[in-house]
C-alpha cells in the first residue's frame, strides 16, 4: 500500500519517467529549436528534399543526430566527392524511415567519359537500392577551389539519359541552373531549353534547386506557365547567404520571409519544397540547426496548411513518401 504522503512522490517519478522516454524522439530533441519561438507548432516536422554528403563527414551518424535535433524526419541524400553511393545506400538500410538514398549523378567521368558516366548512373538505378535521383547539373558557376564550372545545355544527351531514367521510375527530376550567374544571352538559352523540358514532360515533376537563383517575378511566371514546376529552397536562408558571395536567392529578411516571397508561397504553397542541399561538413555541423530554426520561425507566420506543405507535405507527395505517423 502506498501512503498518502508518498503519492506525490510517485506521481512525480512517473512524470519524470515519461519525460525521459519522450526525449528520445526526434520531435522532443527538436523542441530546443521550436519552444523558444512563440507561435511555432512543435508538431511541424521537415523533410529535406535534397542534400549531399562528402567524405569530410567521417561519421555519417552526424546526419541522423542533426536531423533528430532539428526535427527533420527524412532526408533525400546523395553521395558526392570521395563518398561512394553505396555508403549512402547502407545508411538508408540502417535508417529506412529517415534516409531516402538518391542516385549520385556527379562524377569525374561526366565530362571526360560520358559513356562511363552513363554506366555509373545506370548501375545505381539498376541496383534497386535507390529511391530518387540527385540534381542534374546544367549550369554551375565555379566555386573557388571547391567546385568547377559545369555548362550542360538542356538538350544534351546526358540530360536526356538522366531524365529518362528518373521518369521511368516516377522520380522527380532535380535540375541545377544558376540563372543569376549567367550572361543575358546564356540565361535566355538555358531558360528556353529548361522550359522546353517542362513542356515535353508535363506529368513529370521538375524541382529547380536553389530556386534557380531567381527573383519572385520570374519564379511566379514559371509557376503560372508550368504545372510541373517546383522550387527547392536550398541556400536561401541568411545563414548561408551571409557567408557567400554567390548570387543566391535571398528569401529572408532577418528571420522573416521577405514580403514578395511570402506572398508567392501563400498563393502557390504546393510549389515550394523545403531543402537544405548540405554538402560540406560545416553545412551538417555549424549551419544545420540554425537554418532549420530560421525556417521554423518563418513558417510560424503562415497558415498551418501552408507551413506543413512547404516543410514536408510537398516532398512527401512528389517523392511518394509516407507521412510521419
Amino acid at each position: 500500500m502506498i501512503r498518502a504522503g508518498s503519492l506525490g512522490h510517485v506521481r512525480a517519478a512517473l512524470v519524470l519517467a515519461v519525460l525521459m522516454l519522450s526525449l528520445n524522439s526526434p520531435l522532443a530533441r527538436g523542441a530546443d529549436i521550436a519552444a523558444t519561438q512563440p507561435g511555432v507548432a512543435l508538431e511541424l516536422y521537415f523533410v529535406d528534399a535534397h542534400s549531399q554528403v562528402d567524405e569530410d563527414v567521417s561519421d555519417l551518424g552526424l546526419i541522423i543526430r542533426r536531423m533528430d535535433a532539428a526535427g527533420v524526419y527524412r532526408t533525400v541524400l546523395a553521395a558526392r566527392s570521395g563518398r561512394k553511393p553505396g555508403e549512402v545506400a547502407d545508411l538508408a538500410a540502417q535508417h529506412p524511415q529517415r534516409i531516402v538514398p538518391s542516385v549520385r549523378t556527379k562524377s569525374g567521368a561526366f565530362d571526360k567519359n560520358p559513356a562511363k558516366w552513363r554506366k555509373f548512373v545506370q548501375a545505381q538505378v539498376n541496383s534497386g537500392r535507390f529511391r530518387a535521383m540527385a540534381e542534374m547539373l546544367l549550369y554551375h558557376a565555379r566555386k573557388g577551389d571547391k567546385a568547377p564550372e559545369v555548362r550542360v545545355y538542356p538538350d544534351d544527351d546526358r540530360v536526356t539519359f538522366a531524365l529518362a531514367a528518373a521518369a521511368e521510375r516516377g522520380w522527380p527530376f532535380v535540375v541545377h541552373i544558376e540563372f543569376a550567374s549567367l550572361s543575358p544571352p546564356e540565361r535566355d538559352r538555358f531558360m528556353g531549353g529548361f522550359e522546353a523540358l517542362l513542356r515535353e514532360h508535363p506529368t513529370l515533376p521538375f524541382l529547380l534547386n536553389h530556386m534557380g537563383q531567381l527573383q519572385p517575378p520570374e519564379a511566379a511566371r514559371l509557376i503560372k506557365a508550368h504545372a510541373n514546376f517546383h522550387l527547392l529552397t536550398a541556400h536561401t536562408t541568411s545563414v548561408i547567404t551571409r557567408e557567400s558571395r554567390e548570387p543566391w536567392t535571398r528569401m529572408f529578411e532577418g528571420d522573416h520571409l521577405s514580403p514578395a516571397w511570402k506572398e508567392l508561397i501563400l498563393t502557390h504553397p504546393d510549389r515550394f519544397v523545403f531543402a537544405l542541399d548540405n554538402v560540406w561538413y560545416q553545412h551538417w555541423d555549424a549551419f544545420y540547426l540554425e537554418q532549420v530554426k530560421q525556417w521554423r520561425h518563418a513558417l510560424a507566420e503562415v497558415p498551418p496548411s501552408v507551413a506543413h506543405a512547404v516543410a514536408h507535405g510537398n516532398a512527401e507527395r512528389l517523392y511518394r513518401l509516407e507521412p510521419r505517423q
